[in-house]
């Protein structure tokens, strides 16, 4: 990459311009009513990723704090043998930055988005992106993500330059209800 920085202002999080890098989690007019009607069931949302060489599912909760914005980018991370699942347990806004699948990242095919608090996201297997981006502090996600054995994590470092993330505009906070 070049010494010029590509900058990127974040979108908001759709489903159809996501779909390169993976799925929107986000509830839909589409359910079924389980548990004598007290309950709507939003069922498989996103295909889970994880079983490629004996992987299992591992559940967690992150809580992340936000970074200092705008943000110079220097690495994206991807995980080769599974997808990986965030979903703001809050209501909380959180920036997505990805490139597609591949392996050298390419800075000029990097998008960034930004979730309305109540959309997830899972990356599909080998996607880039950043690290989890907060907007609020504290923010807690439930994490969908691969345990076992084998490789299924790498870094790429840019040289000589970087993704220069903006803050979004008002997006985030006309976000919440």
């Amino acid at each position: 990459m070049s010494a010029t920085a590509v900058v990127l202002t974040p979108a908001p999080l759709s489903a159809a311009q996501f779909s390169t890098f993976g799925d929107v989690i986000e509830a839909s007019d589409t359910y079924r009513v389980i548990n004598q009607g007290t309950s709507r069931q939003f069922s498989d949302l996103a295909p889970i990723d994880i079983a490629t060489d004996g992987g299992r599912p591992c559940i967690s909760i992150y809580r992340a704090t936000p970074f200092q914005l705008p943000l110079a980018i220097m690495m994206l991370e991807r995980h080769p043998l599974a997808s990986q699942l965030f979903m703001p347990l809050h209501d909380e806004p959180f920036l997505i930055v990805v490139a597609p699948a591949g392996d050298q990242v390419d800075a000029a095919a990097a998008r960034a988005f930004v979730s309305n608090g109540r959309q997830g996201i899972n990356y599909r297997r080998g996607t880039w992106h950043h690290p989890l981006i907060a907007l609020v502090d504290p923010s807690e996600f439930l994490v969908v993500d691969r345990a076992g054995p084998g490789q299924n994590y790498d870094e790429f470092h840019f040289e000589g330059g970087a993704i220069l993330l903006q803050p979004p505009s008002p997006l985030a906070s006309e976000s919440k209800p």
